[in-house]
C-alpha cells in the first residue's frame, strides 16, 4: 500500500506519491484498499455492523445535522464514509483526466443508517470498488495530467492521478479506525 502516513506525517505529499503513477497502478492500489477493507470486516457478524464503539474523541464537523456530530461511527457508517469519499475522489479525478475543470463536490453518501449487516458492508465496498475502477475506464489515453486543482492552500495542487489518490488517502485515514471498530465489537460480543 502507499505510504500515506508519510503524507499525515507531513513528509511527503499526495503529489509526492502521485509522481509517476499510471492507471494501471490507480487500479491496483484501488484493489489492495478494498482487498484490505474486506479483509478487516473477514469474521464480522451483523451485530458488529450496528456496535456502536466507545469514542470519546468524536467529532465529526462535516455532520448533516448538529446531532450526528460528536456519535461515535458504527461499522456501517465508516464504511458508507470512506467509500463516498473515495468514490468522490475517482469522479472528480476522471473529470480531471478529460481535461475539466473542477466545479464543485461530487459526492453521494447513501444513508449509514440503513447499511446493518455484514452482507450490506461487503455490497458496499465491492460496489465502491466497480464504480472507482468503472471511473479510471473514462480517462481518455492521453489524460490532461497538466491540469491541476489546488483544494488546500498549504499543500501541492493535484492533477487528476493525485485528486484519485487523495480519495484512497482518505480510506487510508479510517484503516485504523475500523480496526478500533471492529475490535470494540467483537470483545463486547465475547
Amino acid at each position: 500500500m502507499l505510504d500515506f502516513a508519510a503524507v499525515r506525517r507531513g513528509e511527503k505529499t499526495i503529489a509526492d506519491l502521485a509522481a509517476g503513477l499510471t492507471i494501471a497502478d490507480l487500479r491496483a492500489r484501488t484493489h489492495e484498499m478494498v482487498d484490505h477493507q474486506l479483509a478487516q470486516v473477514a469474521g464480522c457478524t451483523d451485530a458488529d455492523v450496528v456496535f456502536t464503539p466507545n469514542d470519546p474523541g468524536a467529532d465529526d464537523p462535516y455532520a448533516a445535522d448538529d446531532a450526528e456530530r460528536n456519535i461515535a461511527w458504527t461499522l456501517g457508517h465508516l464504511i458508507v464514509h470512506v467509500t463516498a469519499s473515495s468514490e468522490e475522489g475517482a469522479f472528480i479525478a476522471a473529470e480531471m483526466a478529460r481535461g475539466i475543470e473542477p466545479h464543485g463536490r461530487s459526492r453521494s453518501e447513501i444513508l449509514w443508517e440503513g447499511v446493518t449487516t455484514l452482507a450490506q458492508v461487503r455490497h458496499r465496498l465491492e460496489e465502491s470498488r466497480r464504480m472507482r475502477l468503472a471511473m479510471l475506464d473514462v480517462w481518455p489515453d492521453s489524460p490532461y495530467l497538466d491540469l491541476t486543482v489546488q483544494q488546500n492552500p498549504s499543500a501541492p495542487a493535484l492533477n487528476a492521478v493525485g485528486r484519485f489518490l487523495r480519495g484512497l488517502s482518505h480510506d487510508a485515514g479510517h484503516l485504523d479506525q475500523i480496526d478500533e471498530v471492529v475490535g470494540q465489537a467483537k470483545a463486547a460480543r465475547a
